[in-house]
C-alpha cells in the first residue's frame, strides 16, 4: 500500500460545488489538521465510515469555506486507503486556497489516473476494470456508456478469468505428467482437452470479432466522403456536423487533407472524414491529399461517394469499373449531390442508369447538400448501414486496442494447442501453448503487466479519477 498521501480536484470548473479528493495513509489527519467541526466534540478521526461532517476549513483563523466532509476509511473505499473528499463552494480561488493547505500540510498532488491505479494496486479493481472507468467517464452514447458499465462491473474479465482457470487446471496436469513421464502415465485426458481448446477458441475468436463493433461503437463508425473536386464533399460534411467545419469553395481542389469529426445521429457515433477531391494533378500537395483519400477509404466501414449530379452520366460509367470493386467490402452509398440543379427527365434518366449498376447492398440517394434537401433520408441511410448491434450492460464486447492484441495473441497459442493435441505433440511443448495462452489473458486483466504499460494507461486518465 502507498505511504503518501495524494488530494487533487475531482469536479470540473464552473460548477456551484467543487470537490477535493485525499487518499492514503495520512488523509484523514491533514484533514483534521485544516478543518474545523460545527459541533467541536465531532472529532473527524473519530467519525464512523461514510458519514458526513459539516465544519469549516481554516488557515489559522482565517475561513476560507464552509464544507461537508465525506470519510471513507480503506480497505472499504475507491482507492483501498484511506479517503477524504471535501465538498466546498465550486469558486476557483476556493478551491486553489484548500489545495495549497493540504499540500503545506504534507500531501501530494496527485498524478493523472493515480486514485484508479491505486484501487488497482491495492486489489480493488482489474486492469481491464481500470480501463472501463476511463471509458464510462468518456462516454458519450448511451452504447459508449453500456459497454464501459459492463467492463467496470467485471463482465468481461469474469469471461476470462473462466478461461483461465480452465486452462491452468490442464497445464498443471499436464505438468504433473512431466514429473512422471518415465511411468507414461496420462493425467490429462486429450479428448477433455481437445474439447476445451476447442470452447476456448471459440470464445476468444468471437471477443476478437466483436473489436469491430466495439471500436465502431467508441470511437465512431467511419465514414470517407469521397468523390472527385467540387462535388460538395466539405458541403455535406458542414451539413453532417451542423457547424462550418470545412472550408466550401467553387475553386476545385479546396480541400487539399483530410478532415474528421465526430457526431451522433440516431444514438451512433459516426465518424465522418472528408477527402481531397479525386482528380488528375501536378499539385504536389494536392496529390498527397488524394493518396490520403484512397488511405481513407481503406480504413472506412461505410462509404458516401459522392457525384455532381448536374455532371453524372462520365461518373456513372465509371461505377460498375472503378468504383463499386473497390469498394467491394465496405457499405456504399452513392450521393448525387445538386440535384436541385438537373430537371425531373434528367434525375430519372440517371435513375434508370443507377438502376442497373446498383444492389439492394449499394444505395444511392438524390440530396442537395447546399440546401439541405434529402440530407434528413441520408442520416437515415447511414444509421441503417451501421448495423450496430442493441447493446445492453450484459454484452461482452471487447473496445480496448490492448485487449484486443492479447487475444488476438492467445487466440495464436490456442490454435497451436489444437494442433498439437491433433498431431500428438509431447506434453511440454503442449504446456507451454497453454502457459502462453494464460499469460496473454492475465495481462488484459493486470497480473502480468509492467509499469512501464501501467504508466501509458493511467497517464491518459484526468486529474482527480
Amino acid at each position: 500500500m502507498n505511504q503518501d498521501t495524494i488530494c487533487a480536484i475531482s469536479t470540473a470548473q464552473g460548477g456551484a460545488i467543487g470537490c477535493i479528493r485525499l487518499s492514503g495513509t495520512e488523509a484523514i489527519r491533514m484533514v483534521e489538521s485544516i478543518f474545523t467541526p460545527a459541533t467541536p466534540s465531532k472529532k473527524l478521526s473519530e467519525q464512523k465510515p461514510y458519514t458526513l461532517t459539516f465544519g469549516q476549513i481554516k488557515d489559522g483563523e482565517e475561513v476560507i469555506d464552509e464544507v461537508l466532509v465525506s470519510l471513507f476509511k480503506g480497505p472499504h473505499s475507491y482507492t483501498g486507503e484511506d479517503s477524504v473528499e471535501i465538498s466546498c463552494h465550486g469558486s476557483a480561488y476556493i478551491l486553489q486556497q484548500v489545495m495549497q493547505l493540504l499540500i503545506r500540510n504534507g500531501c501530494r498532488l496527485a498524478q493523472p489516473g493515480e486514485y484508479t491505479q491505486r484501487a488497482f494496486l491495492n486489489g480493488k479493481m482489474d486492469l481491464s476494470q481500470a480501463e472501463a472507468v476511463a471509458d464510462l467517464i468518456a462516454s458519450s452514447s448511451a452504447a459508449t456508456h453500456r459497454l464501459a458499465m459492463s467492463q467496470m462491473r467485471g463482465g468481461f474479465s469474469k469471461e476470462l478469468t473462466t478461461l483461465r482457470e480452465q486452462l491452468l487446471h490442464f497445464t498443471s496436469l499436464i505438468e504433473l505428467e512431466l514429473d512422471f513421464s518415465e511411468e507414461d502415465v496420462e493425467f490429462a485426458n486429450r479428448d477433455q482437452l481437445m474439447q476445451l481448446a476447442t470452447h476456448i477458441r471459440e470464445v476468444i475468436t468471437r471477443l476478437v470479432d466483436s473489436f469491430s463493433v466495439g471500436n465502431a461503437i467508441k470511437n465512431g463508425v467511419p465514414v470517407a466522403i469521397i468523390g472527385e473536386t467540387n462535388a460538395g464533399k466539405s458541403t455535406l460534411l458542414n451539413v453532417l456536423l451542423n457547424e462550418d467545419r470545412a472550408i466550401v469553395s467553387d475553386i476545385h481542389g479546396t480541400t487539399r487533407d483530410v478532415i474528421e469529426d465526430t457526431t451522433n445521429l440516431g444514438g451512433i457515433t459516426f465518424r465522418f472524414i472528408d477527402t481531397a477531391g479525386i482528380r488528375e494533378t501536378s499539385d504536389t500537395i494536392e496529390s498527397l491529399g488524394i493518396e490520403r483519400t484512397f488511405q481513407k477509404l481503406d480504413q472506412a466501414e461505410i462509404v458516401l461517394w459522392m457525384i455532381d449530379a448536374s455532371d453524372a452520366l462520365k461518373q456513372i460509367e465509371q461505377l460498375s469499373s472503378q468504383i463499386i470493386p473497390r469498394c467491394a467490402d465496405k457499405r456504399l452509398i452513392l450521393v448525387l449531390n445538386k440535384a436541385d440543379l438537373i430537371s425531373e427527365g434528367q434525375q430519372k434518366e440517371l435513375e434508370e442508369k443507377l438502376n442497373g449498376l446498383t444492389t439492394k447492398d449499394i444505395h444511392h440517394l438524390f440530396i442537395s447538400a447546399r440546401h439541405k434537401q434529402h440530407t434528413d433520408a441520408l442520416q437515415q441511410l447511414l444509421i441503417s448501414a451501421a448495423q450496430l448491434p442493441t447493446v445492453t450492460q450484459n454484452d461482452v464486447i471487447v473496445t480496448n486496442v490492448r485487449h484486443y492484441e492479447a487475444l488476438k495473441h492467445s487466440l495464436e497459442s490456442i490454435e497451436r494447442v489444437q494442433e498439437g493435441l491433433s498431431t500428438g505433440i509431447s506434453g511440454d511443448f503442449l504446456s507451454q501453448d497453454i502457459r502462453e495462452c494464460i499469460f496473454h489473458l492475465s495481462d488484459i486483466v493486470g497480473e502480468v503487466t509492467n509499469d512501464m504499460v501501467l504508466q501509458n494507461i493511467f497517464h491518459h486518465f484526468c486529474i482527480g479519477k
